[in-house]
């Protein structure tokens, strides 16, 4: 039987899906932003689907969504669930610091902290 090939062998398609997963966030804020608040009442629910759906951030991150999924699906064929799937966590960090320097978001001391502790887990889950 042929040594199996180490989860870490993996890791940069593992960061493509964190990547892929925190850039469709990021696009999914900013069109939500250029839509501003919903009032389904105003307009109907078919009509702001639609308006929320083809809002040119909205369906980018949406499309970068299905990126993001199927390259989980490659990994997930390739690597055990309980070694990638914590490694998603760190789309927070990503989102976290592009929302404090680009949307200009309180980041206070508690989300740092629990930032950290992300960061921390996802390190020791690396090396098992």
């Amino acid at each position: 039987m042929p040594n199996p090939v180490p989860a870490l062998t993996f890791l940069p398609l593992i960061l493509f899906t964190v990547f892929t997963n925190a850039a469709a966030q990021i696009m999914l804020k900013k069109g939500m932003n250029s839509v501003g608040a919903l009032d389904i009442g105003a307009d109907g629910l078919i009509v702001t689907v639609f308006r929320v759906v083809f809002s040119p951030f909205v369906f980018l991150g949406l499309a970068t969504f299905v990126v993001s999924m199927a390259s989980h699906l490659v990994v997930l064929s390739k690597v055990q669930l309980s070694y990638a799937y914590p490694f998603l966590s760190l789309a927070y960090v990503v989102v976290a610091a592009y929302s404090y320097f680009f949307f200009a978001e309180d980041v206070g001391l508690a989300r740092l902290v629990g930032i950290g502790l992300i960061v921390a887990g996802t390190i020791l889950i690396a090396q098992s």
